[in-house]
């Protein structure tokens, strides 16, 4: 009996050790690598610990987390739902804990465009996390990041401003200046700076972040990737061409070698490098990256998504130009 027990504790170790692993192989951006890891032991918890335990729902949240980043949709809903049930079953409706999968399911909903369901996901998980957390904490950074994310998307730019400047500063003060989160931090403020054309201050921000994920995780990672686009479309919206090409491209490099021919991140740079080309009319090599960013956007996200749309309008808009 004791044998049994020790045995099955090993297990358990082994599967925390894989989930540690799994968030290693996430932040480098080998995706696959990290689902495996995430499916390991989460085999390993519900043999061990049942289909109902609480570990069960962490490794379920882990591993919807990860088929999101791969645009894998129709498996994080099913996954998120069931996280979000086991957690609510076994701590309660108002459990700090419950705000994770909560905070996930709304990125969900965000991404599908389904933009009422995210603000009403993101305000439920915030307000649990405030209510349990207290105002500083990076359960609550965490929530007023998403919503201060979906308010940017929508223009809501009055909104989202305060909101990513105190998720910013709890990360800063809980976490130090030197964590990859605060290079997001950084990024996601510096986009708000520069939808409103206040360049010189998101550019500021958008090098710090650059310098920071570089530091901490080397060249070939999403973080750095993001961090290149956003300083290409700061100087394509200033018409720094020349300037804004090869930021693109390097992330366009990084973002294939790390994440595949197929992911979201992709259809944002080939759109940004067909509008590059379009402001200088280049129309052949604007058209040949529209329709890339058009086809994978169909693909992952559907025709009907309001990014599809977006750049489908974008390029019928220039082909009417080119006429």
């Amino acid at each position: 009996m004791k044998k049994q027990i020790s045995e099955q504790n090993i297990k358990l170790i082994q599967a925390a050790q894989l989930t540690k692993q799994a968030s290693r192989s996430y932040q480098q951006g080998n995706y696959s690598k990290a689902i495996l890891q995430t499916k390991e032991a989460l085999e390993i918890r519900k043999n061990i610990l049942g289909n109902e335990h609480i570990d069960v729902a962490v490794s379920l949240n882990h591993l919807a987390t990860l088929y999101n980043a791969q645009a894998n949709y129709s498996e994080v809903e099913n996954l998120l739902k069931q996280a979000i049930e086991l957690y609510k079953k076994n701590l309660g409706e108002q459990h700090p804990y419950v705000a994770t999968p909560l905070n996930n399911l709304a990125l969900l909903y965000n991404a599908q465009g389904k933009y009422y369901q995210a603000e009403s996901g993101f305000k439920e998980a915030l307000a649990i996390s405030k209510k349990n957390r207290g105002e500083e904490h990076i359960d609550v950074a965490t929530a007023l990041n998403n919503l201060a994310l979906l308010y940017n998307g929508q223009k809501r730019y009055t909104q989202a401003e305060p909101l990513f400047k105190q998720s910013l500063e709890i990360r800063k003060k809980l976490q130090g200046e030197g964590d990859i989160e605060v290079a997001t931090a950084l990024n996601n403020l510096g986009l708000l700076y520069n939808y409103q054309r206040r360049y010189s201050e998101a550019e500021s921000l958008f090098k710090q972040a650059l310098e920071l994920s570089r530091k901490l995780l080397g060249e070939e990672n999403h973080y750095v990737a993001g961090s290149l686009n956003n300083l290409g479309t700061l100087y394509n919206e200033q018409r720094q061409f020349t300037e804004a090409e090869p930021f693109y491209q390097k992330a366009l490099v990084i973002y294939q070698k790390i994440l595949g021919e197929k992911h979201p991140y992709l259809i944002q740079t080939f759109s940004n490098l067909a509008t590059l080309y379009n402001n200088q009319d280049k129309y052949p090599e604007a058209e040949t990256f529209y329709q890339q960013a058009i086809e994978l956007s169909k693909e992952l996200l559907g025709e009907n998504h309001p990014n599809t749309k977006k750049i489908m309008q974008h390029y019928l808009s220039m082909k009417y130009r080119m006429s």
